[in-house]
């Protein structure tokens, strides 16, 4: 029997990152091709016998989302082929700086507003990021992560998931995150920040985790969202999901968000909650921001079913 060969079309916001992302597949193994007429999509994976990772975006010629999708539509119904759609995106914010230190100008507003071309662009592209197999997110995202994270998804022989769920730790006076699916609030418990000597450490480190179990309403608090996350994570798998961010967030996105975070990803990756065939990312951002190793997009592997 045949190997299925996997086809990536990487789609997004111009800015965004796809450019870097299909470097990334290129590396892989995978031929890239950049911007193809899209009434050629799908003649050239028809008549390619390799993984291909193809760049389409508001600057392909005669683009269009709902061509696209249809075009994904067949492609997936045919044997032997597994497409797979990348939407690579940023915040507003971080697309006019990136557009500011370039000099380019925007392919939506050549003789206009950037902003203009933002928006027009999102407008343009909703309902792919919508349909997306994988929404990835580069604002605050580091080369090397967003490296770290296309190898763990696209590598050779790296069947595709059903569904990612991504755990994210967050500061509300930051914002929240952009791609957020459900959205929890830890200031209510007791804050380590006001504690001199806990001050300084994060929920990483098992004396602040300590000080935070400690609290009262810790605890029923986890369970909750435990329970929660046990009801809806397969109602997701079942609708067909292919991602969902769960975000948690607390003032300083150092202390609470941060252990909770990690307290939720034990659970779903110690057979404690339903591992049923995700995979399971954890994302600390603030603590990326600040440059913590290893705090954006840790890969967490679940139990085997049955085990735990």
């Amino acid at each position: 029997m045949s190997e299925t060969r996997r086809v990536v079309v990487v789609t997004g916001l111009s800015g965004g990152g796809k450019a870097s992302v299909l470097h990334v597949l290129e590396d892989l193994g995978y031929a890239a091709i950049d911007n193809p007429p899209l009434e050629m999509l799908e003649e050239t994976v028809r008549r390619t016998k390799r993984r291909l990772a193809i760049g389409i975006d508001a600057r392909t010629q005669d683009f269009d989302e709902t061509e696209l999708l249809a075009a994904l539509g067949r492609l997936r119904a045919t044997v032997g082929l597994a497409p797979e759609l990348v939407f690579v995106w940023a915040d507003d914010a971080t697309l006019m700086r990136r557009y500011t230190e370039t000099r380019r100008r925007h392919p939506l507003a050549p003789e206009g507003r950037v902003a203009d071309g933002i928006a027009g662009e999102r407008a343009l592209t909703a309902r792919l990021r919508e349909a997306a197999d994988l929404s990835l997110d580069t604002s605050a995202l580091p080369v090397a992560a967003m490296r770290r994270l296309v190898e763990q998804y696209f590598a050779p022989g790296q069947a595709a998931p059903r569904m990612v769920v991504t755990l994210v730790s967050f500061a509300y006076p930051h914002g929240l995150p952009g791609d957020a699916d459900m959205v929890f609030d830890a200031r209510f418990l007791a804050n380590p920040h006001y504690d001199p000597a806990l001050r300084p450490g994060t929920g990483l480190d098992p004396a602040v985790g300590t000080f935070i179990a400690a609290d009262p309403d810790c605890a029923g608090f986890l369970d909750q969202l435990e329970a929660l996350l046990t009801l809806l994570l397969p109602r997701f798998v079942q609708e067909g999901k292919k991602y969902v961010t769960v975000a948690v967030g607390c003032t300083g996105g150092r202390h609470r968000s941060v252990y909770i975070v990690e307290r939720l990803a034990e659970f779903l990756a110690t057979g404690g909650g339903p591992a049923a065939g995700w995979r399971l990312h954890v994302a600390h951002r603030e603590l990326a921001r600040e440059g913590l190793a290893g705090a954006y997009l840790t890969e967490r592997t679940p139990a085997p079913a049955g085990e735990g």
